[in-house]
């Protein structure tokens, strides 16, 4: 048991693990102490932002407290399954990150399609026609995910289900037919009519 006269440096890595793995908070706080730069500069080199890589760190520690018993200190060291958790929160923080891109392009897109002025205006009519136009470019599944996503509001479940394909196939196809579409309207200037 680690007692609050110990400052984290001296305790030895057993004692740490020991306790970590009995529920002994103060060992968790040794652990944090003692780990969480190594997981934050992973975090941070990873991300590439402050911001994430801390929130990223928090929920490397809290998943390691809330899964210790999953620990096995027979199969390798507690810094080494810190990184291994430290990897997979990574992959989610970037996966949330490359979601959310997805939909800033999305509702950029959808701007073009449904302009707040009711497609009255002359450049929104303008936007639409090169939109279907740019749409029509796409490579046959791309095309078809976009579609179903932009004029039947289908989601990417609902897609993979109306078409029998994988949900991880309709996303590839969402993601590349989305990028590409982001930018060929870069290249025409017509982006600059949505935001």
């Amino acid at each position: 048991m680690i007692t609050a006269q110990h400052t984290g440096a001296d305790i030895d890595e057993a004692e740490v693990v020991a306790g970590f793995l009995a529920g002994d908070e103060a060992c968790l706080e040794a652990a944090h102490r003692r780990w969480r730069p190594l997981v934050h500069a992973l975090a941070w080199r990873s991300l590439g932002d402050a911001k994430e890589a801390e929130d990223v760190t928090q929920l490397v520690f809290l998943a390691a407290w809330r899964g210790r018993a999953g620990f096995r200190p027979e199969r390798g060291t507690l810094s080494g399954w810190l990184v291994g958790i430290t990897r997979r929160k990574i992959a989610d923080a970037l996966s949330a990150r490359t979601r959310r891109n997805e939909l800033v392009a999305a509702a950029g897109a959808r701007m073009l399609l449904q302009p707040a002025d009711g497609g009255a205006g002359a450049d929104a009519s303008i936007d639409r026609v090169l939109l279907a136009d740019e749409l029509s470019r796409l490579p046959a599944p791309q095309r078809r995910v976009l579609n179903l996503a932009f004029y039947d509001d289908l989601t990417q479940t609902q897609i993979a289900e109306f078409t029998g394909w994988p949900l991880g196939t309709v996303k590839s196809h969402a993601r590349r037919g989305l990028h590409r579409l982001a930018s060929r309207l870069r290249e025409s200037g017509a982006v600059e009519h949505a935001v």
